[in-house]
């Protein structure tokens, strides 16, 4: 999906300015993540496009979602993270494997 970006930039401005003015109004109880995510694509041009947001970042990518197939970077801002994940192959078929048992087990006991 591709978003306007301006429009974007321009949300966020406008969130950050409605708080602002508003103080009766509560913050989210939770951190906020704007996620960026590459079009799917083969694992390594993914991964570079990762790399180029790390580089403008100035992070490292997080060795963390590594083993779970997903190669991410990010930035915080206080409780405010920009993220850039490439979910790559490994995490894909994992994914799909997972759904594939959907509706297919049925636990034993009382209907509930």
């Amino acid at each position: 999906m591709i978003h306007d970006r301006a429009a974007y930039i321009s949300g966020l401005r406008d969130l950050a300015d409605f708080l602002d003015t508003n103080p009766d109004i509560p913050t989210p109880c939770q951190d906020v993540t704007a996620y960026y995510m590459p079009d799917r694509a083969p694992d390594s041009q993914m991964c570079a496009d990762v790399d180029k947001i790390a580089a403008y970042l100035g992070s490292q990518i997080d060795a963390d979602g590594l083993p779970g197939g997903h190669y991410r970077t990010s930035i915080k801002f206080g409780p405010v993270e920009y993220r850039a994940v490439a979910v790559l192959a490994k995490g894909r078929a994992r994914y799909q494997a997972d759904g594939s048992y959907a509706g297919c087990v049925v636990p034993d006991g009382p209907d509930v």
